[in-house]
């Protein structure tokens, strides 16, 4: 069996300060292998989204490590931080967080924009990939309030691609699209996974949106209660 490419070790996260510090996990241990999905469910509050932040490396816990493709990301410093992410990670958020006053296109370049060793003609070309992977093509030169929900989450989704990351997390991706939008956007996510072996780390409160998933972990009041798959 291969190493795995998530590693969470006794994670702790706790917000506030003396009587009024609340847990918002409580000694996460956890394992992902390379090109796994995996769904994590729970209601709201439940501490799902703090560790999908934790593990993409956006928070760091309280107590405890996480490594990402062998690189102990709790270790790294704020500046060097950025930089692992773009590596390791994409992201999709469920607000989209698309600039509003740069194209579909723009929007999508402008993750490459910081590294000097990509040249003008290579971004280009990664960029117009993205958008074709995700049929957004078209769209390339609108800007976000001239696309609907669902398709300026694809715009954000091949934002999280266009590094070509070995893993993806998605924080409830489908939370502002009506149902047969949302159903779109797994679609385009499950054959990330499928044709890419990409490993996909999904939190949901939706049980539809978990059947995707092979794997699912269920959370209660920031312990892991169950993980099937």
């Amino acid at each position: 069996m291969p190493n795995p490419i998530i590693q969470v070790q006794g994670v702790h996260k706790e917000y506030g300060r003396g009587k009024k510090t609340v847990a918002a996990l409580k000694d996460i241990n956890l394992e992902v292998q390379p090109g796994q999905f995996l769904a994590i469910l729970g209601p709201s509050g439940c501490g799902k989204s703090t560790l999908l932040h934790v593990m993409a490396g956006l928070e760091q816990p309280t107590d405890g490590r996480i490594l990402l493709d062998g690189v102990d990301v709790t270790l790294i410093s704020e500046r060097d931080l950025p930089k692992v992410r773009a590596q390791k990670i994409g992201f999709v958020f469920q607000s989209f967080l698309l600039i509003e006053d740069l194209t579909a296109y723009e929007n999508i370049e402008a993750v490459l924009w910081p590294n000097p060793e990509i040249t003008k003609n290579k971004q280009e070309d990664m960029t117009l990939d993205v958008l074709r992977e995700v049929d957004m093509l078209e769209r390339r030169d609108h800007f976000p309030r001239q696309l609907s929900g669902g398709e300026q989450q694809r715009v954000a989704i091949a934002r999280a691609l266009v590094n070509n990351p070995p893993i993806l997390f998605c924080d409830e991706p489908t939370g502002n699209l009506d149902s047969k939008t949302g159903d779109a956007v797994m679609k385009i996510i499950s054959k990330l996974n499928k044709d890419k072996g990409m490993t996909v780390v999904l939190v949901t409160h939706n049980e539809e949106l978990a059947r995707y998933a092979k794997r699912t972990l269920r959370m209660k009041d920031g312990i892991i209660t169950s993980d099937r798959g």
